[in-house]
């Protein structure tokens, strides 16, 4: 038991947030572009409240991109602190539009 539970918390810190279902959450309002490669040319824009998946993720100058995909189609990368994620720990997620109260 004692080794499920440290695997359990261990596979929870683990830092990466691949295969995490999220939404666009961009506090702009505006579309969030999506780049061919980090800080890379725009080749859509994404709609808030659009679901998307992560499916690979880099830092690049201290931020952390994202490459998403839909439909199972990949997209392309976004800057990661405008998803809102499930399951991703406090420190990883963005929720820029969603913030989360804190437990009383």
């Amino acid at each position: 038991m004692a080794a499920f539970l440290i695997a359990a918390v261990l596979a929870g810190t683990a830092g990466t947030a691949s295969g995490a279902d999220c939404v666009v959450a961009d506090p702009t309002g505006t579309p969030l572009n999506v780049r061919s490669e980090p800080q890379g040319r725009i080749v859509t824009a994404l709609d808030n409240g659009m679901a998307v998946e992560i499916v690979g993720e880099r830092a690049l100058g201290g931020r952390r991109w994202a490459k998403v995909a839909a439909h199972g189609d990949v997209l392309g990368w976004v800057f990661a602190a405008y998803l809102d994620c499930a399951g991703v720990d406090d420190n990883r997620k963005s929720a820029p539009m969603h913030p989360r109260t804190p437990p009383q």
